[in-house]
């Protein structure tokens, strides 16, 4: 017999059997990104190399060498007297983590926070505690199945100065976070 979980709200009851599932299929899910991601770090596997996410309602891929951890937005801290883009600081595996909002460091709307959202730290490499709110991980991409999209406006920043066009026609812009860390506007969270 299968145990139903119900908590009286108007949502149906969800069998045990199927959250279970569902956890199982998370966990092989995010244990073949991590197996693919250290592959592409290594350079054993040359057909990935970006992690796709969703910034705001913008595509972007992460160079795997720039990204660090993806976690789960839990608590992050606001810090008095900053920028709106700066969200706080976040305890990644024992580090004080300064978490931005690209999106709104663009220019455009806060980000909205919700399930599906994460936050990917920067690689240690690049020696800068941060990481960015994504609306939505992707997953990984190759390049080399991607067109370079080359009529890009002028006003694109030097660490978004590509984009790609994939299978789909989805527009792709590819971020240099060590580019990011290097932009006086990015390292000026204060007021």
């Amino acid at each position: 017999m299968t145990e139903t979980i119900s908590d009286n709200r108007s949502e149906p009851a969800v069998k045990k059997s199927d959250v279970g599932a569902r956890r199982t299929r998370l966990r092989e899910f995010q244990s073949q990104l991590l197996e693919r991601m250290q592959a592409a770090r290594s350079g054993s596997d040359t057909s990935i190399s970006q992690l796709g996410v969703m910034i705001g309602h913008t595509h972007c891929l992460l160079d795997l060498q720039q990204v660090g951890e993806i976690v789960s937005v839990g608590s992050v801290t606001k810090v008095p007297l900053t920028q709106d883009w700066y969200l706080g600081l976040a305890n990644i595996r024992g580090n004080l983590t300064s978490v931005i909002d690209l999106a709104r460091f663009q220019g455009f709307g806060l980000s909205t926070i919700d399930k599906q959202s994460r936050v990917v730290a920067f690689a240690a490499g690049l020696s800068f505690n941060s990481a960015l709110l994504v609306s939505r991980v992707m997953g990984l991409h190759n390049l080399s199945e991607m067109q370079l999209r080359t009529d890009l406006a002028v006003d694109a920043t030097p660490w978004s100065a590509r984009q790609y066009i994939d299978r789909e026609s989805r527009i792709w812009t590819q971020l240099d976070l060590s580019l990011i860390v290097q932009d006086p506007r990015f390292l000026h969270v204060g007021l």
